[in-house]
């Protein structure tokens, strides 16, 4: 018998389930009751799975999944007896139905009360603490902190001394907070670092001269940040984190950086001091920024490339250094004919300016 951790409930029908994620299924199919999430491969007869990727299809043609996600153009390779849940966006209608399934799964859970208090704490007299705020054991919460309704702190966290945190929050297993102003619904996952120090030194002549770090960070409304990721005060002035954004684990996001509203940040990547990134910028993996450069709004990064200097609005970039990705490809298209002794279709040097 398999182990999950999230609860399954009493299920609901794939016509109610269409209706709230934006899809239609035949009518004869919207009685059916799905009670989970599942892969094609593991799904059975209460499971709903998704299908997207013809690479998956002999996984398809397998699969004893109750319903399947999909868009219009697959509806017809889904197996005989399985119902379509079709839908423009299948990603998102499944991310939709993910939610209603498995409601405890959207938001870390704490495995105590709501409201609980742990005898094990440490919580300064001067914190402001409202009701329903649950803080499990050996967390520290220091001197006026103040912590809103809903909000859980999970085993180990440390709050600093004035820290402020919104509500219905959750912060996650051993996280830090220092000099920290919090919003409402934000997440941080096990292992996040805020307002510590950020890394700043001038030569002296007896070695190097620490900077002193005296902005703070603040993280605006509905922000996640992912596990052991950190981020540093600012310097001078503040280090901002918009309303909506999410950001992976391993992410570095130096002091005074400034990043706008509904961003994506993959993994490892890492963002020196006093970079500003727009609104709704999608940055790839292990991708680095130079210092006090610009991207602006609804740019594209790919993954491992390094950001030299300021990305125009709604360009799409990458490579080291990073440029505009078609005249990135149409180098590494340069490059790899050459390494193979192929000469380039426009002269001596090889390369199309028009492709």
């Amino acid at each position: 018998m398999s182990t999950t951790f999230f609860q399954l409930g009493e299920g609901i029908t794939l016509a109610e389930l269409s209706l709230a994620c934006g899809a239609s299924v035949a009518s004869d199919s919207g009685s059916r009751i799905v009670r989970a999430i599942a892969s094609l491969e593991s799904a059975g007869p209460d499971d709903l799975s998704f299908f997207d990727n013809p690479k998956y299809r002999d996984a398809l043609a397998a699969t004893r999944a109750g319903a399947i996600v999909v868009s219009e153009r697959y509806s017809a390779w889904l197996p005989e007896g399985v119902p379509a849940v079709v839908a423009r966006n299948p990603g998102l209608a499944f991310a939709l139905a993910g939610r209603l399934l498995h409601p405890d799964a959207v938001a870390p859970a704490s495995s105590w009360t709501a409201g609980h208090r742990s005898t094990e704490t440490s919580i300064h007299p001067t914190a402001v603490l409202e009701d329903g705020v649950t803080v499990e054991p050996f967390c520290i919460v220091g001197p006026n902190v103040s912590i809103g309704r809903g909000t859980v702190v999970s085993g180990g966290a440390h709050i600093g001394a004035g820290c402020r945190i919104g509500r219905d929050c959750r912060i996650g297993p051993s996280v830090s907070l220092q000099h920290a102003l919090i919003g409402n619904g934000v997440i941080l996952h096990p292992g996040v670092r805020i307002g510590q120090d950020g890394f700043g030194y001038v030569p002296g002549p007896a070695g190097l001269v620490k900077q002193v770090q005296v902005g703070r960070v603040i993280i605006q409304d509905y922000v996640e940040i992912g596990a052991n990721s950190t981020v540093d005060r600012g310097a001078v002035r503040d280090t901002v984190i918009g309303e909506g954004t999410k950001i992976d684990n391993l992410v570095q996001i130096a002091h005074n950086v400034v990043i706008g509203r509904h961003c994506v940040i993959v993994g490892q990547v890492g963002i020196a001091g006093s970079v500003t990134i727009g609104n709704g910028v999608a940055i790839g993996g292990q991708t680095g920024f130079n210092g006090h450069v610009s991207v602006g709004d609804g740019a594209q990064i790919a993954a491992v490339s390094v950001v030299t200097g300021d990305v125009p609005a709604g360009a799409r970039w990458g490579g080291v250094p990073a440029r505009p990705i078609r005249e990135w490809l149409r180098e590494m298209t340069y490059l790899r004919n050459l390494s193979k002794g192929k000469r380039g279709a426009s002269g001596e040097h090889g390369g199309n300016d028009n492709a």
